[in-house]
């Protein structure tokens, strides 16, 4: 078994830890009213958009998300989330870097307690209970999402049953054997589909899309065939689905949490990656966390110093 397989098949027992733990974080966690911004890198900016959707569409204070590259300074906010399991990334060190010892208060949910992240944060959640060895990132990035929901109220425990069930259900027959994927979502479950969209391309190395559901009319169903599967994360515009039926591609209908859905979603991947011989644990061209260092060159992507010495490579919040 892939460390990505054992990995994603512990995520309803990290999701009812993280629930557990919300209570005691919640000085570290934005509290209503307040103008939130939460921010990451790859898998962790996918999961700062849900986070953002679910606060704001809650009533609960306006909340943006970001590529912590693409961070905008000049805005003002009461706190900013960084989402980085690694806690080395580049790009979230630098954002809390520049936000220290100004108004806004900065939190770091992240995996390792052994990181620059512990220092560079006002305030830090620590899950390294959620931790992974495997590049393909999964269960730390939906247990800091189910810490936050469970922070904003709204998690429950049919989440984690859901989940259960997305672990021990057979997927669609002939699915993996589809040529092109793509994944639409609606509200928070937006973010869910581009990071099902990032899973199947990183550990199985396919042609996956994601677009909020209501575009994929605009365009992208143009390409839709007998070959290829469109998955709804959460309920379905009304239509949509006999029409990609029309097409003559494959819909699924997305029947559970859209939490774990992606687990679903996961699961494909790797069943992807086994058909065609690939390693999930080891996705072409990706490392632990994107580190850059400063100099004439330029950027260059390196492992972790902790981990360069390993043969297994580890996880990164660039994925």
């Amino acid at each position: 078994m892939t460390h990505v397989e054992d990995e994603l098949k512990s995520q309803p027992e990290c999701w009812t830890r993280a629930a557990e733990e919300a209570g005691r974080h919640r000085e570290a966690l934005p509290a209503p009213g307040e103008r939130v911004a939460v921010v990451g890198c790859g898998t962790s900016y996918f999961m700062a958009q849900a986070v953002a959707a679910l606060r704001e569409g809650a009533g609960l204070g306006e909340t943006d998300a970001f590529a912590a590259s693409e961070f905008p300074y000049g805005r003002s906010y009461d706190r900013v989330i960084a989402l980085t399991r690694s806690g080395t990334t580049t790009e979230v060190l630098e954002l809390l870097g520049r936000s220290r010892g100004k108004a806004t208060r900065t939190t770091a949910v992240t995996a390792d307690p052994a990181t620059p992240v512990m220092t560079a944060a006002d305030d830090v959640v620590v899950l390294d209970f959620a931790d992974e060895r495997s590049v393909v990132q999964t269960r730390f990035a939906t247990t800091a999402l189910t810490l936050l929901r469970a922070h904003l109220g709204l998690h429950t425990d049919s989440v984690v049953a859901d989940g259960r069930t997305a672990l021990t259900t057979d997927l669609p027959k002939g699915l993996v054997e589809c040529t092109q994927f793509t994944f639409l979502g609606r509200g928070w479950t937006v973010g869910l589909a581009n990071e099902a969209g990032l899973k199947m391309r990183e550990a199985s190395l396919s042609w996956t899309e994601a677009y909020p559901a209501m575009e994929y009319r605009h365009g992208p169903i143009s390409i839709t065939t007998e070959s290829t599967a469109t998955w709804m994360f959460g309920e379905a515009p009304r239509g949509l689905a006999e029409q990609v039926r029309a097409t003559g591609g494959r819909w699924i209908a997305g029947r559970l949490d859209p939490l774990a859905e992606l687990v679903r979603a996961q699961r494909l991947a790797v069943a992807v990656a086994a058909a065609r011989g690939l390693d999930p644990d080891r996705p072409r061209h990706l490392t632990r966390s994107v580190i850059l260092p400063a100099g004439p060159a330029g950027p260059a992507e390196v492992p972790e110093p902790r981990e360069a010495a390993e043969t297994a490579v580890t996880s990164s919040d660039a994925v």
